[in-house]
């Protein structure tokens, strides 16, 4: 029989998402027995079904009181709460917490049947009940590297042009895909070596807004260099972040983002509004820029006409990201959680 995990991931959501990242990031070093529940994941063990987790989780871990159900959206609260409160399995329940707002009223009610939260800020910290630490997102720095050659990185993926922007996650008005369209707008007729991505897919509820704005850029004449590339493969989002020169997320709201620490440690500098933890990736200029959305163009322009700048912050930026936010930092943070869970059995 085979024994039972001292942890389940739990990934229930098809799409590659901020969460899909994070969750990647972590598993291949969490020292722990663990078990991904759910949908597959690159760099991640085959995943369990929920069904054979919720089997394994009818006992408990060699030498653990308990399992540990870890769940970051609200289908996963539920399911895991159906295992411990219906199934009556020897399990706990850690959810991590990143929005920077109150929670509508049945996640919060989900919330708070959680025997531990973990929150990515102090102001996420502030929303949510039973906080037991705040664990800012980390980022693989082994994986999100820089390139050796930029140009020719960027050269390879066929995108066209000499130099790369991107802005990245769901399309989308609360992404700020608008915003950074109407910025690339004022930027690649400034800039003919630039070609732009918009890399993400629209839900069917924001089909008519990709529409409109693929129509106002083909109204513009740059629809060869404005380019809607629609959801990449997480496995290759590490070879087209470092070919880029810049990032620029422009979000309406953001609970932490981890596009621009995915830009840092791949030697990316950002543009980017002042939402989630942006202002701190930024280290005052030295990593990132953050502007009002009105002049994220100009910002992006005067950076790509400044090569030694944006060299020196792309040096900057991966420092940094290795530094203060490698995925062993949260890792740890998050191990903490789960040994004073397990001790206070």
């Amino acid at each position: 029989m085979e024994p039972s995990p001292e942890v389940y991931i739990t990934n229930f959501n098809r799409n590659f998402t901020g969460v899909s990242a994070t969750i990647a990031g972590l598993v291949p070093v969490q020292a722990f027995d663990l078990r991904l529940v759910g949908e597959a994941l690159s760099n991640c063990p085959v995943p369990l079904t929920k069904r054979q987790a919720m089997s394994l989780s009818a006992r408990a871990p060699d030498d653990r009181p308990f399992g540990i159900w870890h769940v970051r959206r609200n289908t996963e609260m539920r399911t895991a709460l159906w295992v411990r409160d219906v199934l009556r399995r020897p399990v706990r329940l850690v959810f991590t917490s990143a929005a920077q707002r109150r929670h509508s009223a049945f996640p919060r009610w989900l919330i708070s049947k959680m025997d531990a939260v973990i929150a990515t800020t102090d102001e996420a910290a502030n929303y949510v009940p039973n906080a037991w630490a705040v664990v800012p997102h980390g980022v693989d720095t082994r994986r999100f590297t820089p390139a050796d050659n930029r140009q020719a990185a960027w050269a390879a993926l066929g995108y066209g042009g000499a130099r790369g922007v991107a802005a990245i996650g769901r399309v989308r008005p609360e992404k700020g895909t608008d915003r950074f369209v109407d910025a690339m707008l004022h930027v690649l007729p400034k800039q003919q070596d630039v070609t732009a991505l918009v890399i993400g897919k629209a839900g069917k509820g924001d089909q008519a807004f990709l529409d409109s704005l693929k129509a106002k850029v083909a109204q513009s004449g740059l629809s060869d260099r404005l380019l809607f590339v629609g959801e990449l493969e997480g496995r290759k989002m590490p070879d087209v972040i470092r070919a880029l020169s810049l990032l620029c997320p422009l979000p309406r709201y953001e609970g932490y983002g981890m596009t621009p620490l995915e830009g840092m440690s791949s030697g990316v500098p950002f543009v980017g509004t002042d939402v989630g933890y942006f202002q701190q990736f930024s280290s005052n200029g030295q990593a990132g820029l953050i502007v009002d959305p009105a002049q994220a163009g100009p910002a992006v322009a005067a950076l790509l006409g400044n090569p030694d700048l944006l060299a020196k912050m792309s040096k900057n930026a991966r420092s940094i990201a290795r530094d203060r936010y490698a995925i062993e930092q949260e890792a740890d943070g998050i191990a903490r959680v789960y040994e004073q869970l397990w001790s206070s059995a």
